[in-house]
């Protein structure tokens, strides 16, 4: 591969497609009831396998995982509030939020005064249906809006809850993509919330296509892609993994990257690791409206890797994130919240942190002693580098000056304020010109898939 590294617009595949492809895979995925543990996972993992060729690990109930233990799995069938002549008014099978996740088993008449000890509603939301779980104590309950709360008047109701609720395994999946070095950057996304879009149908798409994207590229990096049940999934691979972690070098926690909101970079534990940094200089340079969130121990799989045991480079990157939109955690969090185009614009926004991380090199300065003459090598004014694009000439001075062998490319993106892209770009023309040279011998394939929407 040449040396430039200024990727085509279309580089890997279509925006457009890539999108659609995404979407469609939200789509397919969209009915199916998941949770911590059971077949909807199973089902999913399954879906995605015929996309990509998962590892599926299955780890039996009562298993230690640190201070957590494998819980019972759930399975689902059905579920519904019934008046006493027979006609369903909550119905699982109308929307499966209805139901309490991890709902223990039940069939009985009940009062309305128990249906509604039982019973979760959003009153500033009244059309929507809450998403509500009890993984680890046992209850039984359905959700409901508020208008459908409001007309239950009678004074009895029968309450179903057709499911399973003992011994079997949680599972997860698992893809390595093999890179020339043994470090590893980490890719994870929950596969454990039913029908929500957003939060997490979106990562489980975006890194299902990251992962394909990747698959075939010479990477410097292998890449790591964990599809886990939130908190309890990352911690079981954890524990089974412990070893493991050693190799880990950076990686991403890939949740809400559908929606139309900007771009929002919760931190590593750490704070300026290789992935805080690669992630911020991409925000800065293609998304100036970002939100930055200092690491706390909270939300989503990133505080189990940051836990002070493991203390890994691992941070999140979404676009609006959990809690800061109102259809979070509801039935509005449907296919209708996010689109096709947003989820090309988050890959394309990935993609270029990997070609950061990937391509952030230290070069050398052939000509350090004062500035080398640029015009003679057609170099000086508005000239065209390898894709015919004019290439600032502060930008090369730029490169030469701090190509001393000690200064990455990363580093001078963040001391001139210059997008990463065009510096690869200068380092290109100055490589055709002989007048810098790579301090180090890693070649990647990264730089041929940037491209994209560019959101």
């Amino acid at each position: 591969m040449n040396e430039s590294s200024s990727p085509p617009a279309a580089g890997y595949r279509a925006a457009a497609a890539a999108g659609t492809q995404m979407f469609d895979l939200v789509e397919e995925l969209y009915p199916i009831c998941r949770s911590i543990t059971g077949d909807g996972v199973r089902e999913t993992l399954r879906r995605v396998s015929e996309r990509l060729p998962l590892t599926v690990h299955e780890v039996p109930s009562g298993t230690a995982a640190f201070d957590w233990t494998i819980p019972d799995e759930w399975n689902v069938r059905d579920g519904y509030v019934a008046d006493l002549a027979g006609n369903r008014v909550i119905d699982f099978q109308a929307h499966n939020l209805h139901v309490l996740n991890y709902s223990e088993p039940v069939d009985r008449v009940v009062t309305r005064e128990e249906l509604f000890e039982h019973l979760f509603t959003l009153p500033d939301r009244p059309d929507w249906i809450p998403y509500r779980t009890s993984y680890y104590n046992r209850n039984w309950g359905f959700c409901a809006s508020a208008n459908q709360a409001a007309e239950l008047t009678d004074d009895e109701y029968r309450v179903v809850v057709d499911a399973d609720l003992e011994p079997g395994s949680l599972t997860y999946g698992e893809y390595l993509k093999r890179g020339r070095s043994e470090e590893e950057v980490l890719i994870s996304c929950h596969v454990c919330h039913p029908s929500l879009v957003n939060d997490n149908l979106s990562g489980i798409a975006l890194a299902t296509e990251l992962a394909r994207t990747l698959e075939g590229l010479d990477t410097h990096y292998s890449y790591r892609f964990l599809f886990v049940p939130g908190t309890i999934g990352s911690i079981a691979w954890l524990s089974r993994n412990e070893a493991q972690t050693a190799k880990i070098h950076c990686g991403l926690v890939v949740v809400c990257v559908g929606d139309a909101g900007a771009f929002s970079y919760k931190k590593s534990r750490r704070g300026d690791t290789v992935i805080d940094r690669a992630v911020l200089n991409v925000l800065t340079t293609t998304a100036p409206d970002h939100k930055v969130i200092e690491f706390y121990p909270y939300g989503y799989d990133e505080r189990q890797y940051c836990s002070p045991g493991f203390d890994l480079a691992v941070g999140s990157l979404s676009r609006t994130t959990h809690g800061e939109y109102p259809e979070y955690h509801t039935s509005a969090d449907d296919l209708s919240f996010v689109s096709a185009e947003q989820l090309a614009g988050s890959l394309d926004t990935y993609l270029q942190v990997i070609e950061v991380l990937e391509c952030d090199r230290r070069y050398l300065n052939l000509s350090p002693k004062c500035e080398p003459q640029l015009g003679k090598r057609g170099l000086y004014g508005a000239v065209g580098a390898l894709d015919q694009q004019p290439i600032d000439v502060m930008t090369i001075l730029w490169v030469l000056n701090l190509s001393d062998g000690e200064h990455s490319l990363l580093d001078i993106s963040e001391r001139s304020g210059i997008a990463f892209r065009d510096l690869q770009r200068a380092v290109g023309a100055l490589l055709a010109s002989d007048l810098l040279a790579p301090a180090d011998s890693a070649v990647t394939d990264v730089a041929r898939i940037g491209g994209g929407s560019g959101q």
